[in-house]
């Protein structure tokens, strides 16, 4: 775009040419050039904000949201995480203690997680487990497991609170560069109601849904296998039959439709890491393994596991000096029906005279 000054010294010439003097700078005519000036540099910059709206390859926010409505698809919404909570008593409990729907606990950095329903610690019993959520839908509500520990007010009879599985499945509103590739993607790969990108997209019209693959001939001639995954991995029944009953409607003359959950491939994974100055070995180990579980999601369905991505995210975590990927030693292949899931995780400190 053309500078303030440019645009004034190029009037300021036309000025002069058609009046026949150079006037003052002080001037009266001079103070209204460069205020029209400003004006026409603020026209051009809008100007040019109007352009890069009008294509999606430069659109932003809800003005990329209209290019994709126009392809029939949607921004995908910030979702929780999602995980189970365990409250436990220092003994066997000696009368039933309630657990009131909507009991908070949160992580030491403030992250808050509320039960979803109510519970009850049972006489004779010294832990319950409930179903809980984070109170804000993100990706800060993926936590390890342990890391949501705190409670400011207990539940009578109520000692200890914790997580023992990591809360999974919080993801943050899908970006405009992820709206975009799916947009543009959405040209390359025309959905023409019998093709892949048809079943694709329209299970990808579900906001709990992050990946969908379509199948053709996955059981014989005239058959389509419709395999999905949410962020938080595996979708439920409720959730297969919704999208298998949208398809039923919209799949094509003859054609036998199924919508299933993908099969989850586990990866294990081992490494050796070196911290930083100033961190510990606990606390790039916490944060490493939360890193991969922020990559293990739906996302990566159908998608092969490389170890270089592996490799670069142990090195992308803050207070990562040195890091040796022991396992996989191999890039893991993963099929259009499999979803690559985390196992365990084993971090361990490289030794002294490695580091």
């Amino acid at each position: 775009m053309e500078e303030l000054n440019a645009i004034y010294e190029r009037m300021r010439a036309i000025f002069a040419e058609e009046a026949g003097f150079v006037p003052n700078d002080g001037c009266d005519a001079m103070v209204r050039l460069y205020a029209l000036a400003s004006e026409v540099q603020s026209l051009l910059a809008q100007a040019d904000w109007v352009l890069d709206q009008s294509f999606p390859q430069t659109a932003v926010g809800q003005y990329l949201d209209y290019h994709a409505e126009t392809r029939a698809l949607t921004r995908l919404p910030a979702a929780k995480a999602a995980g189970v909570l365990r409250f436990s008593a220092p003994s066997a409990a000696v009368t039933d203690y309630e657990i009131e729907q909507g009991s908070v606990a949160m992580t030491s950095g403030g992250v808050r997680f509320e039960t979803t329903e109510k519970a009850t610690l049972a006489k004779g019993e010294t832990y319950v487990d409930v179903p809980a959520s984070a109170v804000e839908a993100g990706v800060s509500g993926n936590a390890i497991a342990g890391a949501i520990h705190l409670m400011s007010v207990y539940p009578v009879g109520i000692t200890q609170c914790v997580n023992p599985e990591a809360f999974s499945g919080g993801s943050d509103e899908e970006s405009n560069e992820k709206l975009r590739e799916r947009v543009l993607a959405s040209y390359k790969r025309l959905p023409n109601g019998a093709n892949a990108a048809f079943y694709e997209q329209e299970a990808m019209s579900f906001p709990n849904v992050a990946a969908a693959k379509a199948v053709g001939r996955a059981r014989g001639i005239g058959t389509v296998d419709v395999y999905v995954s949410t962020h938080a991995g595996a979708p439920d029944e409720k959730l297969l039959g919704e999208i298998e009953a949208v398809l039923q409607k919209k799949r094509e003359i003859a054609v036998d439709v199924e919508v299933k959950a993908p099969t989850e491939k586990t990866v294990n994974m081992s490494a050796e890491l070196t911290a930083e100055q100033g961190w510990t070995m606990q606390e790039i180990t916490d944060a490493a393994t939360a890193a991969l579980q922020a990559y293990f999601t739906g996302e990566r369905l159908g998608e092969a596991v490389y170890t270089a991505k592996l490799a670069s995210i142990l090195y992308g975590v803050e207070g990562v000096k040195n890091c040796h990927l022991l396992t996989p030693s191999a890039d893991v292949s993963v099929s259009a029906t499999e979803l690559p899931v985390l196992g365990t995780v084993t971090i361990t400190e490289i030794g002294a005279g490695e580091a």
